[in-house]
């Protein structure tokens, strides 16, 4: 099961560092240590994300459109003036005064939110759908976990930030803050035992890999004789940016 690294505590180190604005609006070189929130220096500003989970309830879970950052942002559009529903998998600007530092990164005076007309593609939700149906499969690989780890390295159709906002997302959904990394990191971490192929406590690890445009594969990973996979799956996107999707082959081990 070799894998190309991601960060093993990406997620974690974003809570210690806090957010900085999206799209390049770039934080003064000492941020002020006596509020929660970032005031920049020329506010308000506008950035432009891509909308990953949320929609439905107006909860919305956002990755910055620049793909690089690797932060994962949310948005209450309580109170926020819209001229229509913003739809999981569009792109919106949202003009904000400041940032707060925390994890995931939230806004502080949201003064508006606009819809930017570009095409739709809500790829981010055919994964969460994915990751979903394969929590379902074969439920007893993650009953009551304590520990729930995403790797999504060998995904190349998301940006960096759209990735980080579906690991998220997905562990969100299950009460749990998930952790980033590769099977090799987590022995590395200690998660897991490499020798016995078990892990150390209660966990498991969802992976996956390949491209929608493609074919694409995921895997979860409880122990040696604990495992399940989506094989050879293929996707399509239909005109209102939605997709669906099939499944190659089940296996289990």
């Amino acid at each position: 099961m070799k894998k190309t690294a991601l960060p093993l505590v990406a997620l974690c180190l974003a809570l210690l560092a806090g957010c900085g604005p999206a799209d390049g609006a770039a934080l003064p070189s000492e941020s002020p240590t006596d509020t929660s929130a970032v005031l920049v220096d020329g506010a308000p500003w506008f950035a432009t994300f891509r909308v990953v989970a949320g929609a439905e309830t107006g909860e919305l879970v956002l990755a910055a459109n620049d793909g690089t950052s690797g932060e994962v942002y949310v948005l209450n559009t309580e109170g926020v003036s819209l001229d229509r529903p913003v739809e999981n998998g569009e792109l919106i600007n949202v003009y904000y005064e400041a940032v707060m530092e925390s994890f995931p990164c939230q806004f502080s005076n949201v003064t508006a939110v606009e819809h930017t007309e570009t095409e739709r593609d809500d790829r981010c939700g055919l994964y969460l759908q994915v990751l979903s149906d394969l929590w379902e499969v074969d439920p007893g690989l993650n009953t009551n976990l304590e520990e729930l780890a995403v790797d999504l390295s060998e995904l190349t159709d998301l940006s960096e930030s759209e990735k980080a906002a579906v690991t998220w997302a997905f562990g969100n959904a299950h009460g749990l803050m998930p952790i980033t990394g590769t099977w090799e990191e987590l022995v590395e971490a200690g998660y897991i035992d490499g020798e016995n192929l078990s892990w150390n406590g209660n966990g498991c690890l969802f992976t996956l890999s390949g491209s929608a445009d493609g074919t694409f594969r995921a895997d979860k990973w409880a122990s040696g004789l604990g495992a399940y996979t989506f094989s050879d799956c293929t996707a399509k996107m239909g005109k209102d940016g939605s997709w669906s999707y099939t499944i190659g082959y089940e296996a289990i081990s």
